[in-house]
């Protein structure tokens, strides 16, 4: 008896129609690349931390209920200060983490990880409090609790990185053009992963990784955007509805050649998304040779002569 292949939805390159396959002739899926969806990331560090803070609060609706009306009113109030203080922190390292992703950023405009600290901390004196109690444990807790939250999740960056020889409009048009592009990625990815098909997520993250790649160089250099902008804007746009389209599609027609054509599509957007990068890299290679052609013929003009 000839051993089995199985190639179901579950398997990594399986689609959700695969069927078990045997024998020599029957290859199917063979020839599909394989995919890595977490090629170029890096683990998100809003975990468990951050969602501890949301969870550490729960027992004050317990409290809330089994008090006199001054008790539930506080443990309430001091429920939402402390949820809205966790959301600010969550918001605050993931725009930390898009700080430290890039290599030229400026700094967060809100300061979301120092206000939720604060905002912890009057959480904490609120719970603290009682009728008959001073105000000097309840501010104390306070004040402990926004200095275990600054020890715990750092500060907010404070400065701008990368921007001593950038033009500040400049590069405010080209984190527009971006964080628009970023959106219609987002929503590309949000439409495949409607449709359940693990193999086609796997296909979109991979072309998502590539347009990421433009999108830092973008950031990095924002003259490359007026080569890159009928990426960011058409193209993407394009296959943004095309994925929507697709994901609107995949429920009533599973047809193999519709497929077919969408991965076609990807793969033909994922070489001009690289290509395209990889020009704008080259352009910036030789800019800086003529920088340095034009530099050494100055220092030989000065008497100088360098190495």
């Amino acid at each position: 008896m000839m051993a089995q292949r199985y190639g179901g939805k579950y398997s990594p390159q399986g689609g959700e129609d695969d069927a078990p396959l045997s024998g020599s002739a029957q290859t199917r899926n063979t020839t599909t690349p394989a995919v890595n969806p977490f090629e170029g990331r890096r683990r998100s560090r809003v975990g468990g931390r951050v969602n501890l803070l949301f969870a550490a609060p729960l027992p004050l609706v317990f409290t809330a209920f089994t008090s006199g009306p001054v008790g539930l009113a506080t443990d309430l109030v001091a429920l939402g200060v402390l949820w809205f203080g966790a959301w600010l922190t969550r918001e605050g390292v993931r725009a930390h983490e898009a700080y430290d992703a890039r290599k030229v950023a400026r700094r967060p405009s809100l300061p979301r990880k120092v206000i939720g600290a604060v905002m912890i901390g009057m959480g904490i004196a609120t719970a603290a409090m009682g009728p008959d109690a001073s105000l000097l444990g309840p501010v104390l807790l306070g004040l402990i609790g926004t200095a275990l939250h600054i020890l715990s999740f750092g500060l907010d960056p404070m400065t701008a990185k990368g921007m001593d020889d950038v033009d500040t409009r400049q590069h405010g048009r080209a984190m527009r053009a971006v964080g628009e592009a970023e959106k219609m990625l987002t929503d590309m990815q949000a439409a495949i992963m409607r449709t359940g098909d693990r193999r086609m997520q796997a296909r979109v993250e991979k072309f998502g990784t590539t347009a990421r790649t433009m999108f830092r160089t973008v950031e990095e250099d924002p003259r490359d955007l007026t080569a890159a902008r009928k990426y960011l804007t058409v193209y993407m746009m394009g296959a943004r509805d095309a994925a929507v389209k697709y994901a609107g599609l995949h429920p009533r027609d599973r047809d193999t050649k519709t497929r077919a054509e969408f991965e076609a599509l990807l793969d033909d957007l994922e070489q001009n998304f690289a290509a395209r990068t990889r020009k704008m890299l080259a352009d910036d290679r030789i800019d800086l040779d003529v920088e340095i052609d034009v530099l050494r013929d100055r220092l030989r003009r000065d008497g100088i002569e360098a190495r």
